[in-house]
């Protein structure tokens, strides 16, 4: 993934401006890569049998997954770019990335896939602040 996000970023025919290319690039790709996650995990959550205790983890796993694909494909679009946009949407996704890390990791002893993907929205809650530091 990691290799497509970075061959479409250099062969972009216009100029990023000041973009942090490696920051941009890791975190659409930590969008993606969270957002499958979620889903995952939100499919997980529903086999398990203390499902009713896990409601809120999987609308939260759902929220997530939601975010970060928006997210994925709001920063891979680079004509029209309004750095307003994209700095608040950066915002939601480092926020829904740290309340679903949270919600993981109460579950986390107990189900393994709870831990996997609280690490993903963790990576993914960095890479955002990362790229929301870089911009002006």
């Amino acid at each position: 993934m990691t290799m497509v996000v970075g061959d479409m970023l250099r062969t972009y025919p216009a100029d990023l401006g000041g973009v942090n290319r490696e920051a941009m690039e890791r975190c659409i790709a930590e969008c993606f890569a969270c957002a499958q996650a979620c889903t995952a995990c939100a499919d997980a959550c529903l086999s398990e049998e203390m499902v009713a205790e896990l409601r809120k983890c999987i609308r939260t796993n759902l929220d997530c997954a939601d975010i970060c694909e928006a997210t994925g494909r709001m920063l891979s679009r680079h004509t029209g770019y309004d750095a307003n946009i994209t700095r608040a949407q950066l915002q939601a996704c480092a926020q829904v990335c740290k309340s679903c890390a949270e919600e993981c990791e109460r579950h986390a002893d107990m189900h393994e896939h709870c831990r996997v993907c609280a690490e993903a929205c963790r990576r993914c809650e960095q890479a955002c602040n990362e790229l929301l530091a870089t911009l002006g």
